[in-house]
């Protein structure tokens, strides 16, 4: 196991969201590192719990970084004008709610949380 302190985010492919997220992740929980696991749309992904082989491949990667890199804190990310999941805040934050209830039956030993990052860039926990 490392001795830097990691979190881990699964975050959108789109790059605007990177640096604002693993900004705000070593901010608020004093990490050195973010390991980031990125699929379109997230949130869509982990609520709707349809693609299997997906999901298998984000759950596989999010026990990688807490088992090998001993990550506490998992952040699961939406953000506005997402085009994996082209919808309105209010959608995009019911689907992040049922992601993280998804991810929560994984019975991780880390804290999950729910980030949503707006039209301006800013990181806020759900």
């Amino acid at each position: 196991m490392s001795k830097n302190k990691f979190a881990t985010a699964i975050n959108c492919l789109d790059g605007r969201t990177q640096l604002p997220v693993n900004s705000w992740l070593k901010k608020n929980f004093h990490v050195d590192y973010v390991d980031t696991i990125t699929e379109p749309g997230p949130e869509k992904i982990l609520n709707l719990y349809e693609d299997k082989a997906v999901i298998n491949g984000i759950k596989k990667r999010v026990k990688i970084s807490l088992g090998k890199h001993g990550s506490k804190i998992l952040a699961v990310v939406a953000h506005h004008d997402c085009a994996g999941n082209p919808v309105k805040k209010a959608r995009h934050l019911h689907d992040l709610r049922l992601a993280i209830a998804n991810i929560n039956r994984w019975k991780l030993k880390a804290e999950i949380i729910g980030l949503w990052v707006d039209s301006k860039w800013k990181v806020n926990r759900i």
